[in-house]
């Protein structure tokens, strides 16, 4: 099963980013291969508008079941909803950390987005 982590940078070790939809990446560990991938989320940091659909359309492509991230707004959150990709808000410092909080069984599955439209 593969998780999608928003990240700020390109290893295990780099900061979980807080914001999903404006991520500056999602890196996607392969539980079952104990690997990962790493996809940038450019387009979206910056988009005046679309950036949470853009983004949970881009976890969903790379195979994602579940994302561990900061905040999840409602557009974002209706998506991966609808593709199946559960969803697990998360305050480690890093993917690593999170990862790690993920296996333990210590995060909490989201009911609801957390976060309003255009968070910032």
């Amino acid at each position: 099963m593969k998780i999608a982590f928003s990240a700020e940078g390109e290893t295990l070790e780099s900061r979980l980013d807080q914001r999903f939809g404006r991520a500056k990446f999602f890196l996607v560990y392969d539980l079952e291969n104990e690997t990962f991938e790493v996809a940038d989320n450019l387009q979206n940091l910056n988009a005046a508008q679309g950036a949470g659909i853009q983004s949970a359309e881009t976890v969903v492509r790379l195979g994602a079941k579940v994302l561990v991230t900061g905040h999840c707004g409602p557009k974002a959150f209706r998506v991966l909803l609808a593709a199946g990709v559960k969803i697990f808000t998360c305050g480690d410092a890093t993917v690593a950390e999170a990862l790690k909080s993920y296996r333990e069984g210590r995060l909490e599955e989201s009911l609801s987005a957390d976060v309003e439209g255009h968070w910032v």
